[in-house]
């Protein structure tokens, strides 16, 4: 079996840095299992196979597989193929591409400089606003009080393609103190969507900065 492969360093400004990524292009029609053995074999967060290429119109099929399961969709691993499909597949400059995934359509732009593709910018699926979750089991699988959580807003599932808690807390502080209790969390996510939890708060670092 003959199966081209390349190793990329997602949001990195040197080698041997960022998120590692295994982009494999596959040009045998691979069975899904076999690419979830070959993920798990290589032992990154993900791994992505390029199934179909359409060079013309500037469409790539592709799957993404953790060690353990098949994603609709994530970050990284859409960055670090569309930028291997670029350089290695398509080998020119084009100002976009677009990624086939699970989840849907996902179209990344470049930017260049210096004649090499610099910033990669995606555009993610519309958020889907999911279940509401209360404080007090939330509080208790991040390790935190209940009164840590801001609840002038919901804790709430979204997805723009994988489906995560967003959890408001009241300041900096909690965010820092936030400690997942692993058990606690797989024993609430057991019946959800959403696996993980994303915690924010509105507090900024610098108090000349705000959000709206």
């Amino acid at each position: 079996m003959n199966l081209p492969f390349h190793i990329v360093d997602v949001f990195a400004e040197e080698k041997y840095a960022g998120n590692q990524l295994a982009v494999f292009r596959d040009e045998e029609g691979l069975p899904g299992d076999l690419m979830q053995r070959i993920a798990k074999e290589m032992d990154f967060q993900e791994s992505t196979f390029i199934t179909e290429a359409d060079t013309d119109g500037l469409v790539f099929k592709v799957r993404i597989f953790t060690r353990e399961r098949e994603l609709p969709f994530a970050g990284h691993p859409t960055l670090g193929t569309a930028h291997v499909i670029q350089r290695a597949i398509l080998g020119r400059r084009v100002e976009r591409v677009t990624l086939d995934l699970k989840a849907g359509m996902i179209p990344v732009t470049f930017s260049y400089a210096g004649g090499e593709a610099d910033v990669l910018w995606m555009k993610q699926l519309n958020p889907v606003f999911g279940e509401t979750h209360p404080p007090g089991p939330v509080a208790e699988f991040l390790g935190l009080r209940a009164d840590d959580i801001d609840t002038r807003w919901p804790i709430q599932e979204v997805s723009t393609g994988v489906p995560f808690f967003m959890v408001p807390l009241r300041t900096r502080d909690a965010v820092v103190r936030t400690r997942i209790n692993r058990d606690r969390l797989a024993e609430y996510t057991h019946g959800t969507e959403a696996k993980s939890p994303l915690v924010f708060c509105r507090e900024p670092v610098d108090p000349g900065n705000h959000l709206k």
